[in-house]
C-alpha cells in the first residue's frame, strides 16, 4: 500500500471532527482485527429517543503498542498518540491533525503488510469504494 494515497484517503472527510471520526469509524472497522478500534459516544437523550447512537465523542485506534485517540473539544479536533505496553502509558503526545493522520496512515500501512484483510480493506478505502 501507500503511505500517501492511504493518508490522502484519511483526510477527505476531515474538515468535520464528528464527520471524520464516523467515516474512519466505519473504515477502521473493516480495515483491523475486532477490539482495534473503539468509540465513545455521547449519550443524550435526544439521541435515545430518536433510537440513535449518540455523535462520536473520542475515537481509539489500537495498533500493536500505538494507540492515537481523536476527540472533539468545542468542536475542533484533539488528537494524541501513545505509547502504551501492557496497558501501561508510557509516552504520550498531543498532535496535530494532520500528524496524526500521517501517524494512522504509518500504522494502518504496516498493519496491512501484516494482514491481507486490512490490505483489502484499505485498498477500498483509497479507491473510495
Amino acid at each position: 500500500m501507500d503511505f500517501d494515497l492511504v493518508a490522502a484517503a484519511l483526510r477527505q472527510d476531515a474538515a468535520d471532527v464528528t464527520t471524520y471520526a464516523n467515516v474512519l469509524l466505519r473504515t477502521l472497522a473493516d480495515a483491523l482485527p475486532p477490539g482495534c478500534v473503539t468509540v465513545e459516544r455521547e449519550s443524550g437523550l435526544a439521541a435515545r429517543l430518536r433510537g440513535r447512537d449518540g455523535e462520536v465523542r473520542e475515537l481509539v485506534v489500537r495498533l500493536g503498542d500505538r494507540v492515537l485517540s481523536l476527540r472533539a473539544a468545542h468542536g475542533r479536533p484533539v488528537a494524541e498518540v501513545r505509547h502504551e505496553v501492557r496497558g501501561v502509558t508510557l509516552s504520550r503526545e498531543p498532535v496535530s491533525l494532520d500528524v496524526w493522520t500521517d501517524r494512522l496512515a504509518r500504522e494502518l500501512v504496516t498493519q496491512a503488510e501484516a494482514d491481507s484483510r486490512a490490505a483489502d480493506a484499505l485498498r477500498r478505502l483509497v479507491s473510495g469504494g
